[in-house]
C-alpha cells in the first residue's frame, strides 16, 4: 500500500440494486469492468460492508461473488427493522439501500501500490 492511500466511494467503480426478503435486504453490486471487479473482489468485503451499516443495527452480511457478471450479491440480515409489514423506517423494502451502499468508502485503486 503506497504512503498516500486515499478513498473512493463504491459508486466511483460499481453500480447497485436491492430489494428485499423479509427483514433481508439483498444488494447487488455490479462492477464498471474487470480491473474494478477484481479490486472490489480485494477490497469489498463482508466486514466493511457490516461496519458501514452496522449503525442501522443490521445482523450478519454473506457476499456472494458472481465473476461472469463482474458482480457481488449481498444478503445483509435483520436490514430492515422487522421487515415491510411490520417496520416504521421510511424504507420497509430496503429500495433505498443500495443507494446508500454508493457511499461506502473503499480504498482508492489510483492511489494504490500494484492497482488494477
Amino acid at each position: 500500500m503506497s504512503t498516500t492511500s486515499k478513498v473512493v466511494r463504491l459508486g466511483e467503480l460499481a453500480r447497485t440494486r436491492s430489494g428485499d426478503k423479509g427483514n433481508r435486504s439483498n444488494i447487488g453490486v455490479v462492477a464498471m469492468d474487470a480491473r474494478a471487479y477484481s479490486w472490489l473482489d480485494q477490497h469489498l468485503t463482508e466486514a466493511a460492508v457490516a461496519a458501514f451499516f452496522a449503525p442501522m443495527g443490521v445482523g450478519k452480511v454473506t457476499r456472494y461473488p458472481i465473476p461472469g457478471l463482474l458482480a457481488f450479491n449481498f444478503v445483509i440480515d435483520r436490514a430492515l427493522a422487522g421487515g415491510a409489514s411490520r417496520s416504521c423506517r421510511i424504507d420497509t423494502q430496503g429500495k433505498a439501500l443500495g443507494v446508500v451502499m454508493l457511499e461506502l468508502p473503499i480504498p482508492d485503486p489510483r492511489t494504490e501500490e500494484h492497482s488494477p
